[in-house]
């Protein structure tokens, strides 16, 4: 049976893999914390890394394990270098060396998001953030390090954990209207459709460079929109603009206006679609 090395495996897409593989392969699942089925690896240190990956010799390593917190992010740029570089670097340094395929989930902040069209793969990155800065970093070392590897860019994620949509229905229950960022363009994807396509690919030997969103795109506050009619909530949402929103949360990192990612790879080479956003988002909120 086939062994995957999960990382981050408590995170949103860390859940959906588990969930979208089921009983196919043999799962190592690791975190920062240890847990029921699940080991301790601290991405970050080198020998750490290669003595475990030599002791469970997976085929294939998942990384989903990252400092995601884009605000936190510009408040320690060493934490976020290290988990979101190094962990990467660590990583293909180890799959390379026991021949595994490694597959490493990086992000549209790698772009400055001032685009106009979908951004495909081939587009020359160029992040403004420390989140978005790290990511880029980690996708660099895995090309120098590894040579089997998917990295997949995605954006706008959620899943079995915190994030916007919950924390939208969250609000809608003690407030009566929400103001939400209507000027930043992006593609809401779903954990679980993310996984299947990651699920896809890993199958193959298609290596490279691939864009991974659910297909068309909106803002936030359409988003927040569509998300308060499935569930059939009424609660106002007052759109904003970035620069309305910073004055009442001066603290927040700039956002990319444009994450609109382009599928061109997963298009061009195989005959695998990611689900329209609409449509994943309601098979989300239906569970």
């Amino acid at each position: 049976m086939k062994k995957i090395l999960v990382t981050g495996c408590n995170g949103q897409l860390g859940r959906a893999i588990q969930q979208v593989y089921k009983d196919e392969v043999e799962f190592i699942l690791t975190d920062v914390i240890e847990g029921d089925n699940i080991k301790p690896l601290n991405i970050t240190n080198l020998d750490e890394v290669l003595l475990f990956v030599r002791d469970n010799r997976p085929d294939v390593i998942i990384n989903c394990a990252a400092a995601t917190n884009v605000d936190g992010c510009e408040k320690d740029w060493d934490f976020a270098f290290k988990l979101n570089a190094i962990g990467p670097r660590n990583l293909a340094i180890a799959a390379n060396e026991i021949d595994a395929k490694l597959i490493h989930v990086s992000t549209d902040y790698v772009f400055p998001g001032n685009a106009e069209e979908p951004i495909n793969e081939f587009q020359t990155p160029g992040p403004i953030s420390a989140y978005g800065k790290t990511k880029y970093e980690g996708e660099r070392f895995v090309q120098q390090f590894a040579d089997k590897y998917f990295i997949v860019r995605t954006a706008w994620l959620y899943g079995d954990g915190k994030n916007f949509v919950k924390t939208m229905l969250k609000l809608a229950e003690t407030h009566d209207e929400v103001s939400v960022v209507c000027d930043q363009l992006g593609s809401p994807t779903s954990a679980i459709e993310l996984a299947r396509m990651i699920y896809y690919i890993e199958a193959t030997e298609n290596y490279g460079i691939f864009h991974g969103t659910c297909e068309g795109d909106t803002n936030w506050a359409d988003f927040t929109e569509e998300i308060f009619r499935i569930k059939g909530v009424s609660c106002k949402v007052n759109h904003v603009t970035s620069e309305e929103y910073k004055k009442m949360n001066p603290a927040s990192a700039d956002r990319p206006h444009y994450s609109i990612l382009d599928n061109y790879m997963l298009r061009l080479t195989t005959n695998y679609k990611m689900a329209d956003w609409k449509d994943a988002l309601e098979e989300y909120l239906s569970e």
